[in-house]
């Protein structure tokens, strides 16, 4: 399992850190904004549906509507798709 963060404004991610929050602290301190990062793991032996995981602490955002580890709205998961699918082939 590799730990992931993708900025959705920017279409950028970081992955390979200890934690969320090692790839979080990175690009916020490259302009990044709080509330476009999303953490997820990405699990390079699945396919499909199973290769991403939507679970950080980093996604608690109750003033976004998100009230879990999990990304809870439709249109966000599907950016987060979206970009991790330019990045990584599966």
């Amino acid at each position: 399992m590799v730990k992931g963060v993708v900025d959705i404004e920017k279409e950028i991610m970081a992955v390979g850190g200890e934690l969320h929050a090692d790839e979080e602290a990175i690009l916020l301190s490259s302009g990044s904004k709080q509330e476009h990062l999303w953490g997820i793991n990405l699990y390079p032996q699945k396919k499909d549906e199973e290769f991403i995981e939507f679970d950080s602490v980093i996604n608690l955002k109750p003033s976004q509507g998100n009230r879990s580890r999990g990304i809870e709205i439709p249109q966000i998961q599907k950016r987060v798709k979206e970009i991790v699918e330019r990045f990584i082939k599966t």
